[in-house]
């Protein structure tokens, strides 16, 4: 989309007189077309016309920018013009004379004949030429914001910008101006973005409807497309068929965005001992090469740096382990599969929701999905050859395994079997094994492949017994792999815990980025305690090229294990919307109609980027642009429904509104 307006990443920050600083707006980034009309939509104090004060130049942001036609806005200018809830005219000059003093002032250059016929234009534009030689006090309320529509356009600005503009008006005199906006607007190609709190108004006059969340840190939520044409007139937007739709799907953001200000309203009771409530900790992992942060952490003393002074790393059996312990509170926290904390929190299976969130992505690839030699020998050397050996062996289930059914392993491996005409489900069987089962499982037969994380794909090729079919960066390159996991009530009773467990992990994330520290951290890794395998094939991938197994000469990728760079920590929240719409798709979850909701809960940018500012590091969060993975699908975060209907393999998608209460506060 060619951008006309831009604002890119835009932070407001505003000093507290305790000398604290509020975040009102964090992460802002919106293109808007040239005449395209935009609303703002959202609670109070969400920050609205604190970022139309930013785009008209009269406040300036504290993080990014704002860029119009290509130059940044740094103050007002004669290019934007405002129109206030309140109409700001002097009241010792006319109607006519109140349009003419912004001509005046912006359009100097040109002749006073010219000006003067300017001025008449706009006001027959407002239709107030029998108003014309009036005072402000002698007309209406909805007379008064007319002249302020006029003046602003009379100066033929490239954006106008609309603060509540009929927020104090009755209702006819606000429909007969929106009428008049409208047809305004679109006659003359006007950009517009306009803040609003009616949703019927919203979806009238606007193109696109950008919902905001609550602040602070207030972001976009949710972007709507109002698929209504033009030129729109009020009884045929409201007999619309999509009318109905749109404005109940505003709604429901507003009530969800209501929902999480009275949970945050909740009292949380926290006694602090020397800085942190809670300075032991038990953390679970499983033996897979991707640990490496916790390991480092605790061999390097990062855990210690930050106060926690006794950590026990817990190895565990499987990821099923990993969950049962994070609910049952023998752990505190745990390195997760990316899906985990989202299916925790909905419920699923026949698990209770038990809210969990993650602050901090503790690492992006690292899987693979590998075949047996056997498979590779009867000539299956792509997903197509696989479909072929499918067909030609009709009689014979073919088992493949993956790690937990709510991991990137179970997702990526259906996403890529299903690309390929495969139904994970009915043209094979999948079965959950724990990590280190499977190259056992591989040799024995039980199963022809797998979807897991290394060092097991390259141990298979080590031995002799599996060939790499695909990687993660063949599927989703970067997508995230592990998080770091904690139910929300520990997080709620420990808080200054949390937020050091969360710094001393992404200093230790930094440090396996590193490339020169790898070969350190390979013998760290290589420990019994901790993976405790072979350095031999550990190494693949993670400090030497990747070897798949198939003849071809092993490839360096730098990134198949990314724990830092390319902003990899940031628990973002686009990636955990595909994830649950892939739930959704293998019948793992429901689809939540309030996914905003459930991935404000557990994404928690916020406690990130409290802990990113308290290293010093950058906080932004990943633009939330559309994205595809190799099949070229386009996921936009905007329409999640919409992307799951373009899927032609997958089950029947029944949206429900998975309403979680908040769990009892721990006291520490």
């Amino acid at each position: 989309m060619a951008a006309f307006v831009e604002v890119d990443h835009i932070d407001k920050v505003f000093t507290l007189p305790d000398g604290g600083q509020y975040i009102a707006l964090k992460g802002i980034d919106l293109k808007v077309r040239q005449g395209e009309f935009v609303s703002l939509i959202g609670h109070s104090g969400c920050g609205k016309s604190t970022l139309l004060n930013i785009v008209a130049g009269l406040d300036r942001p504290s993080g990014g920018g704002v860029i119009l036609e290509g130059r940044e806005i740094k103050r007002p200018g004669p290019d934007r013009m405002v129109v206030f809830q309140h109409y700001s005219l002097l009241p010792w000059k006319t109607v006519r004379q109140n349009i003419a003093l912004s001509v005046e002032a912006a359009l100097s250059h040109l002749p006073k004949g010219e000006q003067k016929s300017i001025v008449e234009h706009h006001v027959a534009l407002v239709g107030l030429q029998r108003a014309a030689d009036q005072y402000p006090d002698e007309i209406s309320g909805g007379m008064k914001q007319r002249v302020a529509i006029a003046r602003a356009l009379a100066i033929r600005p490239k954006v106008l910008l609309l603060d509540e503009p009929f927020g104090a008006l009755d209702a006819l005199t606000r429909g007969n101006l929106q009428e008049q906006l409208m047809q305004i607007c679109q006659e003359h190609q006007v950009t517009t973005i306009m803040v609003t709190h009616d949703v019927d108004e919203a979806i009238l006059l606007s193109d696109r409807i950008v919902m905001m969340t609550n602040g602070p840190e207030a972001h976009i939520g949710q972007i709507l497309d109002v698929p209504i044409s033009r030129p729109r007139h009020r009884l045929e937007v409201l007999n619309h068929p999509r009318y109905y739709a749109l404005r109940s799907e505003v709604i429901y953001f507003l009530n969800q965005q209501k929902r999480a200000k009275q949970r945050q309203a909740k009292p949380v009771t926290a006694i602090a001992r020397h800085g942190l409530e809670k300075v032991n900790l038990e953390i679970g992992f499983v033996p897979l090469t991707d640990c490496a942060p916790l390991v480092v952490a605790q061999e390097k003393g990062f855990f210690k740096k930050y106060g926690l002074e006794e950590v026990t790393l817990s190895r565990e059996p499987s990821w099923k382990a990993i969950c049962d312990g994070v609910a049952s509170g023998r752990l505190d926290a745990a390195q997760m599969v990316a899906g985990m904390p989202l299916a925790m929190t909905i419920g699923s299976g026949k698990q209770k929701p038990l809210p969990t969130i993650t602050a901090l992505v503790l690492g992006r690839n690292g899987n693979a999905i590998t075949f047996s030699r056997q498979l590779y020998d009867q000539g299956v050397r792509s997903l197509a050859d696989f479909k072929a050996n499918l067909q030609n062996t009709p009689d014979r289930v073919h088992t493949l395994g993956m790690v937990h059914p709510t991991s990137m392993h179970n997702l990526l491996l259906r996403y890529w079997l299903a690309a390929g005409e495969i139904d994970p489900d009915r043209d094979v069987n999948l079965t959950v094994i724990p990590p280190p089962q499977m190259i056992a499982n591989l040799k024995a037969g039980n199963i022809d492949g797998y979807c897991v994380g290394e060092p097991w794909n390259s141990r298979a090729v080590a031995e002799g017994i599996g060939v790499v079919m695909a990687t993660d960066l063949d599927i989703w390159p970067g997508h995230p792999e592990k998080v770091l996991g904690v139910r929300e009530d520990w997080a709620a009773a420990y808080p200054e815990t949390h937020l050091a467990l969360v710094k001393a992990l992404m200093e230790a994330c930094e440090y396996c980025d590193d490339r020169r520290h790898r070969a350190e951290i390979l013998q760290l890794l290589c420990q019994p305690q901790y993976v405790g395998t072979d350095p031999s094939y550990t190494q693949r991938g993670f400090v030497e090229a990747y070897d798949r197994g198939d003849g071809s000469a092993p490839t360096n990728q730098a990134r198949f294990n990314c724990f830092y760079v390319d902003r990899a920590n940031c628990p973002t929240r686009a990636e955990a919307l595909w994830i649950l719409t892939q739930f959704a798709r293998w019948d793992i979850t429901p689809f939540p109609k309030n996914w905003l909701e459930i991935i404000e809960r557990v994404r928690r940018v916020d406690l990130f980027g409290q802990a990113a500012r308290q290293l010093g590091w950058p906080d932004i969060e990943p633009d939330r642009d559309p994205f595809a993975l190799f099949d070229g699908v386009i996921f936009n975060p905007d329409q999640p429904l919409a992307y799951l209907e373009q899927l032609t393999i997958g089950r029947p998608v029944a949206p429900a509104e998975l309403l979680i209460d908040p769990p009892a506060v721990l006291t520490p």
